[in-house]
This record gives C-alpha cells, sequence and structure tokens, in this order.
C-alpha cells in the first residue's frame, strides 16, 4: 500500500536506494567471485579467519564485555522504568508470543548444531586442563556457557533495546542509524547513515547464512543418519532450496500468522525434545549439573569472559570465542531489529529481563540436558560420542539420541525442529534486512522480503560450496569485525538519549498514534524516512 492506501501489487519497490543496492551489489559480488575463483578459495576463507583472530581478537574480547557491562547497568539503573512507546504503550504481543520469536530469532540452529558438540569438544580437547577428566567437564561445560551465555543476549539487548527506543520514543525510523541521531544529528541521513545502514546489512546476511549453513548440514547429517541419504554438498543445496521455499512461504503468510506461528511451534517442540531427554535421561546427573554448571560459570566468568590467550600462545580461541563473538556481533542488527519490532510497550528493565536474563537461563537448561547427558555417556557409558562428534559434528545431536527409545522418532523430530528454527531464521533477518535497505519502514512490500530470503538462502549455499564450517566462520568473524565498531557507539549513543528522555530535554519528533496498541495501526507512511525512492 502507498500513503493513499493503494495497493501498488507485487512489483512495487519501496526502497532506500543507496542502501539496497550497494548492500545487494556487495553481497552478489561475493557470491560471483566465490564461484569463480571456487578452487583457491577454501584457503583464502581459512588465512583470512586466522589473521582477523590473531590480530582482532582482543578488540572482540573487548567490544563482548564493554556491551555486557553496559546492559547490566541499565538494569540497575535509572533508566529501568521508562516505557518503549511512551507512558501509556501496550505490548503488541502476548509474552509468550514475544519470548518464542526473540528466542527463534536468536538462538536457534545454533543450539540444535552445538549443544551435544561444544561441551564434548571441550571435554575432550580441553584448551585449560587435562582433557578426558572431571575437570576437563566442568571446564568444557564453563567455556559452552561463556559462547552461549550473558554476552550474545546482551548484544542482542543493546541492539534491540536502541532501535525500539528511537523509533518508537523519538519517532524515528526502525533503521540502524536512527540510534546514531544524538551523537551526528541531521547527518545520519547523508552519507554517514548509509554506510552505518550498508554495514548492518551486509552483517546481517552474512551472520544468518552462516546459521542457515550449520543448519542444512544438521539436516543433512541427520537424513544421512536415519535413511543413508549421502552427506554431500549437492543434498545440502537441495535441502537449501526446499527449506528456503518454506521460508518464503512464511514471508507470505506475515508476522503474526507466519513468524509469530511457527516460532511457537519451534519452542514447543524444542521443548518436547529437550523434555525426552532429561526424563529418559540421567535425570540426576543433569539437575546436580545444572547448579554446578551456573555456579562455575558466574564464578569463573571474569577469568574466562577476558581470557586473550595471552600466555599460552595458542589459537585456539580463533577456532571458538573469536568466532563466536563474530557470529553474535554479525547477527546483532538481525536479531536485535527483530526484537525491537516486537518489543513496543515493554519498559528498559522488562526488555532487559526478557532479552538477557530469562533466555541466557533457558539455553543454560538446553546445554546441561544436551551436553552434559553427552559427557555422561562419554565418562560412565559406552563413550562413543566423542568419537562421532571428532569426526562429523553435525551428526552429534543424532549420536546422542541413539542411547534413547524411540531414536528414529526423536531423531526426525530433531530435524523438524533444525527446519523450522531455519525457516524462522531466514524469514525473520529477510523481515529485517527489509525493513532496513526501505529506509525504516516497518512495513516494506512482501517482493523485497521474498527478494532477500532467497539471497539469504544463496549465501548459505555460497558458503558451504566455498568452504564448508571454515567458510561459515570466516564469514561470522570478518562482517562481525567492522560492526563492532558500530556497537560501541551505539551504547554512546543510547546513553545519551535516554538521559535526555528522562530529563524532558533534547530533540522529539513528532508521531501521531505511536501508542495505539497494535503496530500495523500506527501511521508508518507518516513515520520519518531517510530519502526513500519508490521504483515501480
Amino acid at each position: 500500500m502507498d500513503e493513499k492506501g493503494e495497493d501498488k501489487g507485487w512489483f512495487h519497490l519501496d526502497v532506500h536506494p543507496w542502501v539496497f543496492f550497494t548492500s545487494a551489489g556487495l553481497i552478489v559480488l561475493f557470491v560471483a567471485l566465490t564461484l569463480i575463483f571456487g578452487a583457491n578459495v577454501d584457503d583464502f576463507f581459512a588465512n583470512l579467519q586466522s589473521l582477523i583472530g590473531t590480530y582482532a581478537g582482543w578488540f572482540f574480547v573487548w567490544t563482548m564485555n564493554i556491551i555486557l557491562v553496559y546492559v547490566v547497568s541499565l538494569l540497575l539503573g535509572r533508566f529501568s522504568g521508562i516505557r518503549l512507546g511512551g507512558a501509556e504503550a501496550v505490548p503488541e504481543f502476548t509474552t509468550l508470543g514475544w519470548f518464542s520469536m526473540l528466542f527463534s530469532a536468536g538462538m536457534g540452529i545454533g543450539l540444535l548444531f552445538y549443544g551435544v558438540a561444544e561441551p564434548m569438544f571441550h571435554f575432550i580437547a580441553s584448551p585449560l586442563v587435562e582433557p578426558g577428566t572431571a575437570e576437563a567437564a566442568r571446564v568444557g561445560m564453563d567455556l559452552t556457557f561463556l559462547h552461549w551465555g550473558l554476552h550474545p543476549w546482551a548484544i542482542y539487548a543493546i541492539v534491540g533495546l536502541s532501535l525500539a527506543f528511537f523509533a518508537f520514543n523519538k519517532g524515528l525510523p526502525l533503521s540502524i542509524r536512527s540510534v546514531f541521531y544524538p551523537l551526528f544529528g541531521e547527518r545520519i541521513y547523508g552519507p554517514i547513515g548509509n554506510v552505518i545502514d550498508i554495514m548492518a546489512t551486509v552483517a546481517t546476511l552474512f551472520g544468518v547464512a552462516t546459521s542457515l549453513g550449520l543448519g542444512v548440514q544438521q539436516v543433512n547429517a541427520g537424513l544421512n543418519h536415519l535413511f543413508g541419504v549421502p552427506q554431500s554438498i549437492t543434498v545440502q543445496m537441495i535441502l537449501i532450496a526446499c527449506i528456503t521455499a518454506v521460508a518464503t512461504w512464511s514471508v507470505v503468510r506475515g508476522i503474526n500468522s507466519g513468524i509469530k506461528l511457527l516460532s511457537e511451534i519451534n519452542v514447543y517442540l524444542a521443548a518436547g525434545l529437550m523434555l525426552f531427554v532429561l526424563l529418559l535421561g540421567p535425570t540426576l546427573f543433569i539437575m546436580k549439573a545444572l547448579m554446578e554448571n551456573i555456579g562455575f560459570y558466574l564464578q569463573n566468568l571474569p577469568q574466562l569472559a577476558t581470557w586473550n590467550e595471552t600466555y599460552e600462545a595458542t589459537d585456539w580461541q580463533q577456532a571458538w570465542t573469536i568466532f563466536y563473538w563474530g557470529w553474535w556481533i554479525s547477527w546483532s542488527p538481525f536479531v536485535g531489529m527483530f526484537i525491537a519490532r516486537v518489543s513496543y510497550g515493554r519498559t528498559v528493565g522488562e526488555f532487559i529481563k526478557g532479552v538477557l536474563l530469562i533466555p541466557t537461563f533457558i539455553t543454560f537448561v538446553w546445554i546441561t540436558v544436551f551436553g552434559n547427558s553427552a559427557i555422561n555417556i562419554e565418562m560412565f557409558g559406552a563413550g562413543d560420542i566423542a568419537k562421532a562428534v571428532q569426526e562429523n559434528v553435525p551428526v552429534s545431536l543424532f549420536k546422542l539420541l541413539e542411547h534413547y527409545p524411540l531414536q528414529s522418532v526423536t531423531s526426525m523430530l530433531a530435524i523438524v525442529v533444525v527446519v523450522t528454527f531455519f525457516v524462522t531464521s531466514s524469514d525473520s533477518g529477510s523481515l529485517v534486512i527489509d525493513i532496513i535497505t526501505a529506509g525504516g519502514n516497518p512495513e516494506p512490500p512482501l517482493i523485497q522480503r521474498i527478494f532477500w530470503a532467497v539471497l539469504e538462502g544463496l549465501v548459505a549455499a555460497v558458503l558451504l560450496f566455498g568452504g564448508g564450517l571454515v567458510a561459515l566462520q570466516t564469514a561470522a568473524i570478518t562482517t562481525g569485525l567492522p560492526f563492532s565498531v558500530i556497537l560501541l557507539g551505539m551504547c554512546v549513543a543510547l546513553h545519551k538519549g535516554l538521559a535526555e528522555y528522562k530529563e524532558g530535554q533534547g530533540f522529539e519528533l513528532s508521531i501521531e498514534g505511536v501508542r495505539t496498541r497494535e503496530f500495523k495501526t500506527r501511521p508508518t507512511a507518516k513515520l520519518p524516512t531517510f530519502g526513500r525512492r519508490r521504483f515501480w
């Protein structure tokens, strides 16, 4: 629909020309170069990952810790009572629906891929203690909790809160550049803002593509485990095409009947699978381990979070911690904007509790159930999971389920959960990218979201073709590095904006109807935009 409520049809575009075409051009150029130089791409990705890890790893570590400290200070500080959308704003979604969407977008595929594999890897190849011991099991869970705990959710929280505050309370478009209004003023409408949004778009697409690549590897491993389907690039390409088609269907359905529905299905199916493993596995061992894991994590967090391999002179962090930090940062525009889009009406304190604390605890429960179940089998049982993980990471979850009844049923359920997480990640990512490249329009034309959903699948396929897991990791780290600078600036801008709002000073942009309950009923055509042009 245009400003007059007229339907312009499927081929109507509503884009910011500089952001849309530059971002799309850079991504298509990457795809083309990867296909042209396919024989040499594998080594290139490996060398690039090593280079960034060696010379910029410390910067990733600093960035993640600074942002976590700042987010905690917001939760405990004087801004926690500010409501996103104004004092009378009412949340658009139920708490369950809200949480389901943010959790599906925030972790999804990654937890299924690494929930068993990572604790087992650290148990049998610990960088800090003797491998295969009880201490290695504790440290392995500590390291896994570090990578999946408070730090990534703090990154999502800072981006989501910044976007939601400046969109709902200040009336600025729902775009990354809007956050920097307190620092750059009207200059966000020019080249500075364009660069910020282009960086966010590219980082988002490659971050989502990394997760899609991991997800399709796991689906392929599950089908091989159950039905003997070969694990190959060809099969994975076919799977990407099929699942991207489902994601496109979800895009067409919209947020309420598409993303929201699938996100809630995700949560129920994943919870059912987790309860099955908990109740039919070493339940007492898991329940004891959960408390111990959280206790050790909190005790050792300062040490682990600031560890830089300075004195060990090793490169373990490059493949693990630095990859994760780059992955979470590259995901942050996507997850943060999606969380912002569905968080109207929440207070700052409620937002941070919902985005930082609750998902972290649920993540810890998931990792403990699956990771400690695998460790229990390795330490006290058959001891065959570690070897399987070393040989083929994506099969780790299915190897664990072999030790439970109804393994065919549960393995099939695991595949379904991976696919639904795949779909919600893809269509959520395409929605967010489309909002950014449409100049902050929260309801961009459908054809643009379909374009980005297809391009995400294409990039995931090309990354798998050009180097598999190493290529996926490198893409996340490479796009995350420049965006980490944006995140640090975002903390400064948000703090300034919150302080001005709290004191009743600073800029105010008029926006009629911002406090209505339904987001879609707000007059989005009146939202300030950044020189968007329409092409028919």
